[in-house]
């Protein structure tokens, strides 16, 4: 590719296409979803589980979210957004009808061809479900490829947790097996309590024939990835999602830089083995 071709690429992928907000429903108190209708954007709109869009508020500033909506539904795109800073602040008060830019998609996707014929173990806190809620579309929209389907998820409260809805229908799915735990339970929790990998002493995993996909706070992966592994499961059956400090979504401005790799750019989505070296490195 000339160096022409690499210019115009960079810049084009640096525009935002204006898209409508169609929908804003509150999770909970601090995340909610955004509904946008991408029907104007040129050339159509696609994604793969895993990637993530530059959502833009005219005025304020971009940020990096996941995509957290069905890829087989093309004119529009949902994205749960944790309102943290100025910028997801300023999505959350956007109403339907508002405008907003939206640039992507981006960065690599959950690797379900590898888990065809195989069980599928997804291990997720927090907002981590986000991002692999497209997953769990894609799975049971060809249910009939892949074995048993196992949803472990963590939150801090009752409160906290994420599709509360869709998460009693998932576990009403033939061979699908949803359990949920909270950090502190109330009086109306009738669940588990504990830490997400507590969940792993009520099941049992065909460490053969399982392939993980994990994605969550840091420090909760890297406890899943040692209990994944004490358990048998072997490195190359293990997915994280990493995302972090992305700010230019194409490697320019260096803050998402995780030891060699970009994770806007190599990312977010890494087999273990690519990363494990790094993952236990303080401050990195």
């Amino acid at each position: 590719m000339s160096e022409g071709n690499l210019q115009t690429v960079a810049t084009d992928a640096m525009i935002p296409h204006p898209v409508t907000v169609r929908k804003v429903i509150w999770e909970n108190d601090d995340t909610f979803t955004l509904t946008l209708d991408v029907n104007g954007v040129p050339d159509g709109f696609s994604f793969l589980p895993g990637q993530f869009n530059m959502l833009y508020v005219y005025g304020v500033g971009e940020a990096a979210i996941s995509i957290s909506s069905d890829p087989t539904k093309k004119a529009t795109l949902e994205h749960t957004i944790h309102r943290v800073g100025t910028i997801t602040t300023a999505l959350s008060n956007k109403k339907r009808g508002d405008v907003i830019g939206i640039r992507g998609p981006f960065g690599s996707s959950w690797p379900l061809d590898v888990a065809q014929g195989k069980d599928v173990c997804i291990v997720t806190g927090g907002i981590g479900l986000a991002p692999l809620r497209p997953v769990i579309y894609s799975l049971l929209k060809q249910r009939e490829e892949y074995g048993r389907i196992i949803i472990l998820y963590g939150g801090r409260s009752p409160l906290d947790l994420l599709y509360r809805v869709e998460l009693e229908r998932w576990e009403d799915e033939k061979n699908v097996e949803v359990l949920v735990t909270v950090d502190r339970g109330d009086s109306s929790w009738k669940g588990h309590i504990g830490v997400v990998t507590s969940l792993f002493s009520y099941i049992k995993l065909d460490t053969q024939n399982t392939v993980a996909y994990v994605c969550g706070p840091e420090i909760m992966m890297k406890y899943t990835i040692d209990e994944l592994e004490r358990r048998g499961l072997g490195p190359d059956q293990v997915f994280l999602s990493m995302e972090r400090n992305m700010k230019c979504a194409v490697g320019f401005c260096g803050h998402c830089q995780y030891g060699p790799t970009f994770i806007c750019k190599d990312g977010p989505v890494f087999p273990l083995p690519r990363i494990r070296s790094l993952f236990d490195r303080k401050e990195l």
